[in-house]
């Protein structure tokens, strides 16, 4: 099967698409929810977007982002922490905006941002939106690279743009790096040049120009996971539409399942923490046992991940622990689960326990949770041969 496109990939070419002067082509987009919240947001910022299948032609609002807005755009975010955090600098290119979203996704929070902002912005949260006045300014930013690298790609779109030069500097540990270097190499085919001054120091150069583009969005290694998945319980599924060069931090997944299949493994996930939900389930499975560290950043994504995954796994019989920054696998038989499987409105939680129940059967309530970024992936799976029903509660 060919394996989606790079959600990763897509929120970053649609951001740069609108912020280029002129029209952007991209092929091979797939409108999930978080992709039509990035899609929504750059309208309101001024950008225009005709869609035709999986097609875009976005129309960029190039230099009059600049300019100050009578009234603050509305920013509807949906449950996509990367449209929250890649467009708060742009949005304040102009003044700021109101950014809207589910409870879970403003309590995730905005943090650093909040931190780095305080001198020359105004920051209100609510329960369901956050509320931003202030211009951004070039200067120097220092934060930490130990919470979100989205907070890093945020503020590498919109710094270009400004009059002045800027330094991005990242305290260390800097995980999640692979996702930067693929916002560097994006940036790159819009013509917007960063330049890496250190391995934790980035200088960018102001008044820059984005160009517009004509490309197609690659394979997803975050996806492709759930069909290694499938493969490490013994299917032979065969994927297309990788690119094996990937600047995607997930491409080391093909390692990490490569290195279970010889038994008890540990492994960092620092850099790829979307690995988590579905290692966790097949490092349960194998019974060889695992033990994961790098973890701490899963209590902050769509749901506390590594707490879930443990209550999950627990109705299969798994004994999973969850620490401070690890999470141990113990080596134990799994069994069929006797209640129902939550999906807790996390995508990929309800993925990895899919996969894990082509094995044993399962029951999965919350499963809608897909829309979020794989809408097809029970119509692929069914593709595979795997039987699925689904019902309305």
């Amino acid at each position: 099967m060919r394996v989606p496109p790079s959600k990763s990939c897509a929120h970053r070419l649609v951001l740069g698409a609108a912020l280029a002067d002129g029209t952007s082509t991209l092929g091979n987009v797939a409108l999930s929810e978080d992709i039509l919240a990035t899609l929504d947001c750059v309208k309101a910022l001024g950008a225009t977007v005709e869609s035709n299948g999986g097609m875009l032609k976005i129309g960029g609002c190039g230099s009059s982002c600049l300019t100050p807005k009578e009234s603050l755009p509305r920013l509807a975010c949906r449950e996509s922490g990367s449209t929250l955090r890649f467009l708060i600098p742009t949005a304040m290119l102009g003044g700021g905006g109101i950014f809207c979203g589910t409870e879970r996704l403003i309590a995730r929070g905005i943090g650093i941002y909040e931190e780095l902002f305080a001198p020359f912005a105004d920051i209100q949260k609510g329960k369901t939106e956050i509320d931003i006045r202030g211009r951004l300014s070039a200067g120097r930013y220092c934060l930490t690279g130990n919470v979100s690298s989205q907070f890093i790609t945020g503020l590498l779109f919109a710094l270009p743009l400004l009059e002045g030069d800027s330094t991005l500097e990242i305290l260390p540990p800097f995980e999640s790096r692979g996702y930067v270097d693929l916002t560097v190499d994006i940036l790159r085919r819009f013509g917007i040049e960063i330049r890496q001054k250190s391995e934790l120091c980035f200088a960018i150069s102001g008044g820059q120009r984005y160009t517009p583009i004509c490309e197609e969005v690659e394979g997803d290694y975050s996806q492709a996971a759930f069909f290694y998945g499938l493969n490490f319980l013994g299917g032979d599924v065969r994927l297309t539409g990788l690119d094996p060069h990937s600047l995607q931090g997930d491409r080391v997944g093909v390692e990490l399942f490569g290195n279970m299949k010889n038994g008890y493994m540990e492994a960092d996930l620092s850099d790829c923490p979307d690995l988590a939900p579905i290692l966790f389930a097949m490092a349960a499975s194998g019974e060889c046992g695992a033990r994961f560290t790098g973890t701490r950043r899963l209590a902050i994504k769509e749901s506390n991940r590594a707490e879930v995954m443990a209550k999950e796994l627990a109705k299969f019989g798994a004994d999973v622990k969850v620490l401070e920054n690890e999470v141990e696998i113990g080596k134990r038989a799994l069994h069929a689960p006797t209640v129902p499987l939550c999906g807790n409105n996390d995508h990929r939680i309800v993925m990895a326990l899919s996969v894990l129940a082509t094995r044993f059967g399962a029951q999965i309530e919350g499963a809608e949770a897909i829309a979020k970024s794989y809408p097809a992936f029970f119509e692929d799976m069914r593709g595979l041969g795997l039987e699925i029903l689904e019902y309305d509660t």
